[in-house]
C-alpha cells in the first residue's frame, strides 16, 4: 500500500495562499487530526542552524506547527540535541542562545525551547532495536520521554548522507553525542598534498585528533570519533575517507536510529519537508551556500521514508542550477546529489529504511 504524501508549491498570487497558510492547509489534512491527542507533550524537531548559517527554516513556519498542536490541546514544545562537533551548540547553554539568536524566541514561535539532551548531551535512554548494527540505540530522554512529534526537516545535500531528509533528522537530531559517536563510522584522512594547512579542521575538530605539523594536518586515528564535520570545513577537499567500505555502512547506522526515535511512537509522528534553499551542506555548516536546485515546495506526510523519497525526486526532476556548485548531472531526471558528490548513496537510506520497517518508498503524491 502506498503512503499518502501531500505536497504543495510556491506558486501563490495572495495572502490566501502564502507559504504561511500552505503549512497550515497541510496540517489541516483530515488524516492527520489524530496524531496528537489531548495533553499530549508534543515535540517539534527542528534544527535551529549553526551561528552564521541562515537556510534553516523559518520560525514562523514552526509556528504553525505550535498552533497546530494548541488546536488539538497538545503542549508543544521545540526541540533538538546538542552538536558531536565543537561549534555554537554543543552544549544546551550555546545552543539555547544560538536559536534565539535565529529568531526561535518565545514571542515568535509561541512554545519554551527544549534541549533533549540535556545541558552536556547526557540525558538519553537506550531503546531496543535488535536491528543489524544495533541492539540498542541511545535516544535523547526529553524526545522519547514525549508523546508525540512534528519533525520539520529542511531538505538539502550532505557530505555524507548524500541528502538530509526526516530520516537523517530523525537519526542524528535525536541522538545525544554518544549516539552520534554510534552511527559514524567514517575515519577521514589527510590528503597531504592539497591540504593548505589552514587549521579549519583542527578547530572544529571535538576530540582534538587534529594536530597540524609543518603546515599540514595530520588526524590521529586513535582518537578521532567519525563526526566528519573536518570534511565539512575544508575548503580545498584535503579530507578523505574510504567510501566503498565506511559510508554504507554510516547510511546504515544512521537509519537504525531514525528507526529507534519513533519506535514507540506508532502513529504520533508528523513528518514535513521544506524542499526550498537546497544548499550542498547541512544546517550545521556556519554558512549557506547557492542552492543546487530552485525552490519546490513544503510536504506533509505520516511515513519519513515516503516523505524523503517525494522530495527526492522532486529535487532531481529539477534543473539544476548553474551559478551552483553542481556541476553535473544539471539536467532534469538527473541525481542532483550523485552529481554533487558522486560517492554518496543517499538511496541507501530509503532502501535500508524500508528493509527495516521504517517506511514505505512507495508513495502517492497529493498535490493541494
Amino acid at each position: 500500500m502506498k503512503s499518502i504524501v501531500y505536497f504543495s508549491d510556491f506558486k501563490t498570487r495572495s495572502h490566501e495562499n502564502s507559504k504561511i497558510m500552505k503549512v497550515r492547509s497541510l496540517l489541516n489534512q483530515d488524516i492527520y487530526k489524530n496524531t496528537i491527542s489531548k495533553d499530549d507533550l508534543t515535540a517539534i524537531k527542528i534544527h535551529f542552524g549553526e551561528y552564521g548559517n541562515d537556510s534553516f527554516i523559518n520560525p514562523i513556519f514552526v509556528r504553525e506547527a505550535v498552533d497546530f498542536i494548541k488546536k488539538h490541546s497538545g503542549k508543544p514544545f521545540i526541540t533538538d540535541t546538542n552538536t558531536l562537533y565543537s561549534g555554537s551548540r554543543h552544549n544546551s547553554i550555546d545552543h539555547l542562545n544560538t536559536a534565539i539568536s535565529h529568531g526561535f524566541a518565545y514571542a515568535v514561535v509561541g512554545a519554551p525551547l527544549i534541549i533533549a539532551d540535556g545541558l552536556r548531551s547526557e540525558n538519553f535512554k537506550e531503546i531496543d532495536i535488535n536491528l543489524k548494527h544495533f541492539k540498542k540505540a541511545k535516544i535523547a530522554g526529553d524526545i522519547e520521554s514525549s508523546d508525540s512529534m512534528i519533525v520539520m526537516t529542511h531538505f538539502k545535500a550532505h557530505e555524507m548522507a548524500g541528502f538530509g531528509g526526516s530520516i537523517k533528522n530523525l537519526a542524528m537530531g535525536c541522538a545525544p553525542a554518544a549516539g552520534k559517536r554510534d552511527q559514524h563510522s567514517v575515519r577521514p584522512f589527510i590528503i597531504t598534498e592539497k591540504c593548505v594547512g589552514c587549521g579549519k579542521c583542527q578547530t572544529i575538530c571535538p576530540e582534538n585528533a587534529i594536530t597540524l605539523n609543518n603546515k599540514k594536518a595530520l588526524i590521529d586515528q586513535h582518537i578521532c570519533i567519525g563526526c566528519g564535520e573536518c570534511m565539512t570545513v575544508c575548503q580545498v577537499k584535503a579530507i578523505g575517507m574510504n567510501w566503498d567500505v565506511e559510508l554504507d555502512e554510516f547510511i546504515e547506522k544512521m537509519t537504525e536510529y531514525a528507526y529507534a526515535s519513533v519506535k514507540n511512537k506508532k502513529d504520533k509522528v508528523l513528518y514535513i519537508n521544506f524542499v526550498m534553499n537546497v544548499v550542498p551542506d547541512c544546517d550545521c555548516a556556519g554558512w549557506s551556500d547557492y542552492p543546487i536546485v530552485p525552490d519546490i515546495g513544503i510536504l506533509i506526510s505520516n511515513d519519513p521514508v515516503a516523505i524523503d523519497k517525494a522530495s527526492y525526486d522532486l529535487v532531481n526532476a529539477q534543473t539544476g542550477n548553474k551559478e551552483s556548485i553542481l556541476k553535473e548531472n544539471l539536467e532534469p531526471g538527473k541525481d542532483k546529489f550523485k552529481g554533487l558528490r558522486s560517492n554518496t548513496n543517499g538511496m541507501l537510506q530509503m532502501t535500508y529504511g524500508q528493509s527495516i520497517g521504517l517506511g514505505s518508498m512507495e508513495y502517492e503524491l497529493i498535490k493541494i
